[in-house]
């Protein structure tokens, strides 16, 4: 799996640090990341199909 680097706000590192964790709903901030950015494109897919944008396989 590539590996990526990006600047995150201190602000939403520390939200983000509250979810993850043996308490937390993720096991670690690569698998919440991951999660979200996951849900991101379901979210503009959802969009781009309401607007007829969405490519179709044939």
């Amino acid at each position: 799996m590539p590996k990526i680097s990006v600047e995150i706000p201190q602000e939403l590192l520390d939200d983000l640090d509250e979810h993850v964790g043996d308490d937390g709903k993720f096991v670690n901030r690569s698998d919440a990341i991951r999660a979200s950015i996951r849900k991101n494109l379901d979210i503009l897919d959802e969009i781009d199909e309401r607007h007829d944008r969405l490519e179709t396989e044939e």
